[in-house]
């Protein structure tokens, strides 16, 4: 059997890519039910997903989907016409799909998900729109074909097994039966229900044979009744209950078969004659490579993937050719009066292609960002649904481009904060239409390259944030008294919003209430190096704007000596470095601060924060040099003892053991073999 585990990684990426592009296009038909192309790519996303899954042997995904062409093979014959119960139907079966493609991913198998009631809904579409227009004749006609199929002559040939493996399996205490199944006159889709009746069996009998071939049955050719021969240790009452509780099937009889044992070997099976089912004698013979197969699976690691432009390669590939040709002209600079020439010469060389290999990798490492927006019309269109209210997404900037761990992320945070928009924000139809607005909400998804940042921006045309409420929960919460919140600017009080467990909503519902949702969003966004801003317009609507680092992997950063040691501080988090003198720090509520440029900059010494021991004698400086630190709107000024320079760093994680140390994001190797540690800003302020 062929090792279908290393595959499994293609097959992951593949069927993502393959449902996010049936999800657009389902999105495109409730819009516009009459277009045709959309129908059909429908259909070709389905049949490839068939192919697909049953070849790595995933039979759920294979049934689903195949039960899912039949649905829109009517509807492109028009022999039932596309309506909104349909439509619903077939997001149903995407979400299916993909929860059995994210089960794939996880654990190598499609676990114990089932789709069963899925193709009932597919045979019950298909069976009162074919019934309806089926006149009585045809039915009459249809219940007569029944009746004469239910002669229950045996036309499986038992001369066609290998006697020795059937009696091999007897003697170790399984008994064989044949099994003829008649399914009811009104059974529309023969193949799922031939199916389930499969996959019912196969958890406790093996499957010798089937009659007509399994192939036939997939593609619905046959009348309405089939043949099996299975081995099992199940009573004949208990195999005719597992299959008379399965809906639409009429009659079943079974028929045990003893073989004798003086005919073991007088019939020899042809050497020609194909299995017409998968687990027929080759499964029963290969049953433990059969477990084998399905341990690799599960056991199968799935690997995060990019998808590359050969051109970003073939520039990667350039670029390693002429490191290779540097690093042997400098293994063969070994005459000592050219050597110091040629040295700088090469060392230029190098620094320049190590610059440009880096902008290459990174360049491989990105991914648009359109994979993370692909997924929000569709969540959009339930919470419209379920709120009751008319929402329309523009989204634009999915071409811009950010480092695939960004992207990994990312989409946890947007999903709460587009929730937010369409429940907190955007006003119901008819208060809309009393305060004078479109009656459908407007959210606009947009993202913009930002010179080494990428921003993302999720506005609404809601009723925007109300100040006053906020205060007045912070309150009643006890984060804030009366007289705090009075003094609380604007800009402070929607930074409320931010703290765990806090809402603005009076009922807990399935979506909000909690207080769960904008604080898992500046955690995780403030993970990533990134920040977020909120601007907010009473009765006009709020901007919550994300800025994230392009990269997480190599990036910017000043080196500073704090005491004894050296720190790096985040390039993209610094807004100048400047020179104040100790005599104009000023306290305010014990926290130093200096006015600079008509604003009070606090002041934070790395000293005492980063607990440095220093050798040096602990005296006050005249002059004290500062790092301007930003977040968002906000400034701090950093005391740190020298500037060593701006370098090129790349980021190590510190492990699981040392992941929640205040103050510090990370770390990086030097030149001369020495670790600094990474200062995280966010985490200061």
């Amino acid at each position: 059997m062929m090792d279908m585990a290393q595959y499994l990684d293609i097959f992951v990426e593949e069927s993502r890519e393959n449902l996010q592009n049936m999800n657009q296009a389902l999105l495109g038909l409730e819009k516009n039910q009459n277009d045709m192309e959309l129908l059909d790519e429908i259909f070709r996303i389905a049949h490839t997903l068939k192919g697909m899954s049953r070849t790595m042997g995933f039979d759920n995904v294979g049934n689903l989907t195949h039960e899912m062409e039949n649905l829109l093979q009517s509807l492109k014959e028009q022999k039932i016409h596309i309506n909104p119960n349909i439509i619903n139907v077939l997001f149903e079966s995407f979400d299916k799909l993909e929860s059995y493609i994210n089960e794939i991913a996880d654990t190598g198998s499609e676990g114990n998900i089932s789709a069963d009631d899925l193709i009932e809904v597919f045979r019950e579409i298909l069976n009162l729109e074919e019934s309806d227009k089926q006149s009585p004749t045809e039915k009459a006609s249809a219940l007569t074909e029944s009746e004469k199929r239910k002669d229950p002559s045996v036309t499986i040939k038992l001369e066609e097994f290998a006697r020795d493996t059937v009696h091999k399996a007897i003697s170790e205490g399984y008994s064989c039966y044949k099994i003829r199944v008649d399914l009811n006159p009104n059974c529309m889709l023969k193949s799922a229900r031939a199916f389930i009746i499969f996959n019912t069996l196969e958890k406790d009998c093996e499957i010798l044979k089937s009659s007509p071939p399994v192939e036939e049955i997939e593609d619905e050719k046959f009348d309405l009744s089939f043949e099996l021969i299975i081995l099992t240790k199940l009573s004949e009452k208990s195999i005719q209950q597992k299959i008379m509780d399965i809906s639409e099937v009429e009659q079943v009889i079974i028929e045990r078969i003893v073989l004798d044992k003086n005919i073991k070997n007088t019939v020899q099976s042809k050497k020609e004659d194909k299995p017409d089912h998968q687990t027929e004698l080759s499964k029963h013979a290969e049953h433990s490579n059969s477990e084998d197969y399905s341990n690799r699976l599960k056991k199968a690691k799935l690997g995060k993937t990019v998808r590359v432009d050969i051109e970003r390669l073939d520039t990667l590939m350039n670029l390693v050719s002429e490191l290779i040709i540097t690093r042997s002209r400098l293994a063969d600079i070994d005459n000592f009066e050219k050597r110091h020439s040629n040295m700088n010469e090469a060392i230029e060389y190098l620094e320049r292609i190590t610059t440009n290999l880096h902008d290459a990798v990174m360049k491989v490492r990105m991914v648009p960002i359109e994979r993370v927006f692909n997924r929000f019309p569709r969540m959009v269109r339930d919470l419209a649904k379920e709120l009751g209210k008319e929402i329309i997404l523009d989204m634009s900037g999915e071409e811009t481009e950010v480092d695939r761990t960004v992207i990994d992320e990312i989409g946890d945070p947007l999903i709460h904060l587009i929730r937010n928009s369409i429940d907190h924000g955007i006003e119901d139809p008819e208060t809309r239409k009393k305060l004078g607005k479109p009656e459908s909400g407007t959210v606009r998804l947009t993202s913009y390259p930002d010179g080494n940042n990428v921003v993302i921006e999720v506005e609404d045309d809601g009723r925007g944030i109300d100040i006053d409420k906020v205060k007045s929960k912070a309150v009643q919460k006890g984060l804030l008294t009366e007289e705090q919140a009075e003094n609380l600017d604007e800009k402070e009080a929607v930074h409320l919003l931010f703290q765990p467990g806090f809402s603005t909503t009076d009922q807990v519902s399935d979506l909000s209430g909690r207080g769960v949702g904008l604080d898992v969003v500046k955690t995780k966004i403030e993970s990533l190096g990134g920040v977020v801003e909120v601007k907010t317009s009473p009765g006009k609507g709020s901007t919550f704007t994300i800025r994230l680092p392009l990269t997480l992997a190599i990036i910017q950063a000043l080196l500073v000596n704090v005491g004894d040691e050296k720190y790096a501080i985040p390039l993209n988090s610094i807004k100048e470095i400047i020179t104040i003198q100790t005599a104009a720090i000023r306290k305010v509520e014990s926290q130093e601060v200096v006015l600079y440029r008509n604003t009070t900059l606090p002041l934070l010494r790395m000293k005492k924060i980063l607990n440095v021991p220093c050798s040096k004698e602990n005296q006050e400086e005249e002059n004290l040099i500062v790092v301007v630190v930003k977040k968002g709107d906000k400034t701090a000024g950093f005391i740190v003892d020298d500037l060593i320079g701006q370098q090129e760093i790349v980021i190590k994680s510190l492990g699981k053991f040392l992941s929640n140390i205040k103050a510090i994001a990370g770390a990086t190797i030097l030149g001369n073999g020495q670790v600094a540690l990474i200062v995280d800003t966010n985490s200061l302020f």
